[in-house]
């Protein structure tokens, strides 16, 4: 099999660029703003993890078989990812928001402390990326997105 040919590849790199595209109309809906950075941004709806995994899952499957032990591995392997994104890195970006706003209000007292001396700025303030992970619900969106898709793109594929 060619790598033109691999259908569980090919399910996994198109989910992952249509939830990234799909990222920008989603966001121009809810916050009526363009922001074309969300094609190359980790976190919001749908997941675009969560679409790969479950694109790469169930096109083994379908290709493969349900009871094969390559869809037992990548199974596996979506759940973790889904897992991670929902949980572990969703509390990483709470944390950097929390550090942002304390970074923010030490700056803020570090600029009132100044009036009292005066003393050059020979500081970059850089803040923490905040958007890492994601709501279960984009986790799920981004789940059947990537099933869908798989399923969509088996008929292509002849699986």
């Amino acid at each position: 099999m060619s790598i033109f040919h691999n259908y569980p590849l090919w399910s996994s790199l198109i989910a992952i660029g249509l939830a990234q595209f799909l990222k920008i109309p989603i966001h121009f809906f809810t916050h009526r703003a363009w922001k074309w950075g969300l094609l190359f941004s980790t976190g919001g709806m749908p997941s675009s993890h969560s679409a790969a995994v479950t694109g790469l899952a169930t096109s083994i499957g379908l290709s493969e078989g349900f009871a094969s032990s390559y869809f037992s591995i990548a199974t596996i392997f979506a759940v973790i990812v889904m897992f991670d994104a929902a949980g572990v890195r969703r509390h990483a970006g709470k944390h950097a928001a929390l550090l942002n706003v304390l970074l923010e209000d030490f700056n803020m007292m570090k600029e009132e402390l100044k009036l009292l001396r005066f003393k050059p700025e020979h500081e970059k303030r850089e803040q923490l990326k905040e958007l890492l992970g994601h709501k279960p619900i984009e986790v799920l969106i981004g789940a059947w997105l990537g099933i869908i898709l798989a399923i969509g793109l088996g008929y292509l594929f002849e699986f």
